[in-house]
């Protein structure tokens, strides 16, 4: 799978400050590598709603984004019409902040939780697979 980053998702980490992008960067690494291990060679690399997005033929889109109106965070934006969310609070509780049912919250100094975000890009890649299971089968 390229790591080559498309056009229109490298011009909008160019507007995001340089803290921003370093974690930014790390998700969109973290993405990549999950898609790679779990054996998913198709996975789209986009803007959607302006925010850079990753689009799984077998599951579900994934987007993230930092917001000039809130300096020290960013989010990652899963569709709240799933129980994505719903099963990461189920099984993470207190390890991520949410935001209703769609997006998990972090603090751009924050060390990443990187096994357990690893889990929930997974569910979220895989999920028209696994949307039946008891916890995504988690």
């Amino acid at each position: 799978m390229s790591k080559k980053m498309d056009a229109s998702v490298k011009r909008k980490f160019s507007t995001y400050p340089a803290a921003a992008v370093v974690v930014l960067n790390q998700v969109r690494e973290l993405i990549l590598d999950v898609a790679e291990q779990d054996g998913i060679t198709e996975l789209e690399e986009t803007l959607k709603w302006g925010e850079p997005s990753y689009i799984s033929k077998i599951g579900s889109t994934i987007r993230f984004d930092y917001k000039d109106k809130a300096p020290q965070h960013f989010y990652i934006y899963f569709n709240c019409n799933t129980k994505l969310v719903e099963t990461f609070k189920e099984l993470y509780g207190d390890i991520f902040v949410y935001q209703g049912n769609r997006a998990l919250v972090f603090e751009l100094d924050q060390a990443l939780p990187n096994k357990e975000l690893a889990h929930c890009i997974s569910l979220a890649l895989r999920y028209k697979k696994i949307k039946h299971l008891s916890l995504l089968g988690a």
